[in-house]
């Protein structure tokens, strides 16, 4: 930015400048503190929003003062990507105002929502404020952003707001330059603002009697228990058709985590982090047994509503002084996004009551409409910092910069864990996490996330990006859509996505760990070792195949890869013995003894073969339950020697199966003896081609790098040959990550010439 011509402007006497700023700048505050901040410099001028972010002029002596200050003090959720700055006529402004927003197509963007500000819970608990336990109360710096807007520039009448008509002492707030609310779009009051359907009081004492409620939030409807009560949370499990997927809960404040849980300090401040993600952590086990089943981990959060700061003060009694917001509250609450049979989380009212009323026994809902639902963002610390495992509310839509500007692409993700990435100029906006789409709700808020992104970001899209599959939704969506098409293979994308966000422009090598990706043999692929350059891709090396009997039942009955995995280590014999109340275990075997079955190279169907010949699971309940519980028994991974082969880039894990079936190992040591061989064995093998190609980075992706033993284990071990483990930051690791990387390849495929209906496929 050109500090110099600011100087230069304040140097020869007043001036007048006009800044252009672009970045998360509207909805923060921003015209408020300008024109603060030009009232402290004694400058005249004007700043409004408009479709580029915010347009100011400013007419003074002290000029190079407040474009030091606009940086340095911006508001806590502003963004700036650029400021550009020019001289322009002198107009003899008396005063700095505020004007109303320019119309025309934007080409700026929104923030993501954030957790209720301390000064805003100040006034929540003050008795003499006007907002004194006002469940929506927010300001400039808190509070809904992304979830309300309908559309940009940013003002109330864009949002759902838009119905509430601010009363005296709110219209006078926001038009007060000394209030926090100055020009704060979301301020509203019990007098003129959203109204919530029943009292904090009320919804804590169903919940303590044992109730399941529904309560709607920022982004969605929570299904909520009391966290200590098993018969509670047990009912929650039946009543949503929950198996044994794990709930998240939400506490009070970080002393009361330390009740239930072993927070690391990078933990506690993710926790307590303006987005409020759920943060997985070490559990003690003291929470109803129901609400993490088998996981010695559990999924936490903090408030980030005031409505729900309200519950925790009205389960503590509702205290006339502050102390209780720090103090201990053993008070916890599942807290579980209300989407029945895993369709998108329920964000209407009329449609709660009528799709919730066998699920909850008290639904709660308020006046402020959902605009775009969210779910809560699930994180854990990884290798030492923040990783995504769903990317939602309180991130998106932040944009990632992908370094160069490039054609707009729409990639339409995968299957499961969809979400979509939309790119502009060079940003790419990965949208709230969408889920699988696997019925007819999830197909609407795919179709209905796809054109809220393409309208609010204004875009026309140039190129569709998509997965290989040819029966995926998203495959068949894009194939309908009237632009050229660019089908990326799912675990070159993975690869991609991770290159993308770290700013790695030329040859990339990776390794994609997951349960399925289509390769471009059309077999069910899982443990690539890949390298990318642009749009083309390499596959350097793969795991050993396992057989995969039943197809796709094999990912829901690990029995059947633990068969695979007796016949990969010809131990067949030990069918019966293994798996005496497995249907059509022996037919099964006999046909992996005499015919040819499909084979996969997947990793995640690895874990599960493994957790079938360790006894620990044979069937599960949802995707990845056999992996997570096993690696929960791990407390230390072990290595010995020969547990794993490696040849012309082909990693066996068959001598680790073969102890584990053979030797009868306890279900820990199998865990922990199976961890070490899955570490060391792809060390080896990732350092091997490593060296091999001249690289020393590598991209670590798919979802099996969710598994923090295995991710951090192996990760020390790459760096002690010299190879920097690259992980996924801004977005999952696993599939809700590869919408980016699809659009990163649709964009070298762009620059590279490649325009029409093409496939990436593997050179």
């Amino acid at each position: 930015m050109p500090d110099a011509m600011a100087r230069e402007a304040s140097s020869i006497g007043p001036a007048r400048l006009r800044l252009r700023l672009r970045g998360a700048v509207q909805g923060v505050g921003f015209r408020p503190f300008a024109h603060n901040l030009a009232r402290r410099y004694g400058l005249t001028g004007f700043v409004q929003n408009d479709a580029d972010g915010v347009l100011l002029e400013i007419e003074g002596a002290r000029c190079d003062e407040f474009v030091r200050a606009l940086r340095d003090e911006k508001p806590p959720l502003a963004v700036i990507d650029s400021i550009d700055i020019t001289r322009v006529e002198q107009r003899w402004d008396r005063s700095f105002s505020i004007r109303g927003s320019a119309a025309g197509g934007a080409t700026t963007r929104i923030v993501a929502d954030a957790a209720t500000c301390e000064t805003c819970l100040d006034d929540l608990f003050d008795p003499a404020s006007r907002f004194h336990l006002y469940p929506f109360v927010t300001c400039t710096h808190c509070g809904p952003r992304f979830t309300i807007a309908s559309s940009l520039p940013y003002d109330r009448p864009r949002t759902a707001m838009a119905r509430f008509p601010m009363c005296p002492d709110c219209a006078r707030d926001y038009r007060n330059p000394e209030s926090r609310r100055f020009h704060a779009e979301t301020i509203a009051c019990a007098r003129c603002g959203p109204r919530l359907a029943q009292t904090p009081e009320a919804i804590v004492t169903a919940l303590k009697d044992g109730a399941v409620v529904a309560l709607k939030g920022i982004g969605g409807f929570h299904l909520m228990c009391d966290a200590r009560n098993e018969t509670a949370a047990g009912a929650l499990r039946r009543h949503k058709e929950r198996d044994a997927k794990p709930f998240a809960v939400m506490a009070a404040n970080l002393a009361s985590v330390s009740l239930f849980a072993r927070p690391r300090a990078a933990e506690a401040d993710l926790l307590q982090s303006r987005a409020r993600p759920i943060v997985v952590m070490a559990s003690k086990g003291v929470l109803a047994p129901s609400i993490a089943p088998g996981l010695n981990r559990i999924g936490v959060m903090l408030p980030y509503a005031p409505l729900h700061s309200l519950l925790f003060h009205a389960a503590a009694g509702a205290p006339a002084d502050n102390e209780w917001r720090e103090a201990q509250n053993d008070f916890v609450i599942v807290a579980t996004s209300a989407n029945p049979g895993g369709e998108p989380i329920i964000v209407d009212d009329a449609e709660a009551h009528r799709r919730l009323a066998d699920v909850a026994d008290l639904i709660v809902g308020h006046d402020r409409a959902i605009v775009t639902r969210a779910d809560d963002s699930v994180m854990a610390v990884m290798d030492g910092a923040p990783a995504f495992l769903r990317r939602a509310r309180g991130f998106s839509p932040e944009p990632i910069d992908l370094g160069t500007d490039g054609p707009c692409v729409l990639a339409l993700g995968a299957h499961l864990k969809t979400t979509v990435t939309v790119t502009r100029g060079r940003e790419a906006f990965v949208s709230q996490h969408i889920g699988d789409i696997d019925d007819v709700e999830s197909v609407r808020f795919f179709e209905e996330t796809l054109r809220h992104f393409v309208s609010i970001l204004n875009v026309k899209p140039e190129i569709a990006a998509c997965d290989l599959h040819p029966d995926f939704f998203s495959t068949r969506f894009a194939e309908a859509m009237d632009l050229p098409l660019v089908k990326a293979q799912h675990h070159a994308a993975h690869i991609a996505a991770i290159a993308a966000e770290h700013g790695v422009a030329g040859s990339m090598l990776g390794v994609a760990l997951d349960g399925y990706g289509m390769g471009d043999d059309q077999g069910a692929w899982g443990g690539e070792l890949i390298m990318i350059d642009g749009p083309a891709w390499r596959r350097l090396g793969h795991l050993a195949p396992l057989a995969l009997p039943g197809g796709d039942r094999a990912a829901r009955e690990p029995w059947r890869m633990g068969l695979a995995a007796l016949a990969a280590v010809d131990r067949l014999d030990l069918a019966r013995a293994l798996f005496p109340h497995a249907p059509f275990a022996e037919k099964i075997a006999d046909r992996l003894r005499s015919r040819d079955i499909p084979r996969t190279t997947s990793m995640g169907r690895l874990f599960d073969a493994a957790a079938a010949l360790a006894g620990l699971r044979v069937e599960q309940a949802y995707e990845g339950q056999a992996a997570m519980e096993l690696e929960a028994l791990v407390e230390e991974a072990r290595r010995f020697e020969g547990a794993y082969l490696l040849q012309n880039g082909v990693l066996d894990f068959a001598p680790i199966l073969a102890f584990i079936a053979n030797e009868r190992p306890s279900p820990r040591e199998a865990a922990e003896y199976f961890h070490g061989a899955l570490i060391d064995g792809c060390a080896a093998w990732i350092g091997a081609a490593a060296r091999a190609h001249g690289q020393d980075r590598v991209a670590l992706g798919g979802g099996c790098m969710t598994n923090r033993v295995l991710a951090e284990g192996l990760a020390s071990a790459l760096r002690a040959q010299g190879v920097t483990p690259l992980f996924a930051r801004a977005v999952p690791c696993n599939d809700g990550g590869i919408s980016l990387g699809q659009a990163a390849l649709a964009r070298a495929a762009f620059r590279c010439g490649q325009t029409e209906k093409v496939s990436l496929a593997c050179v």
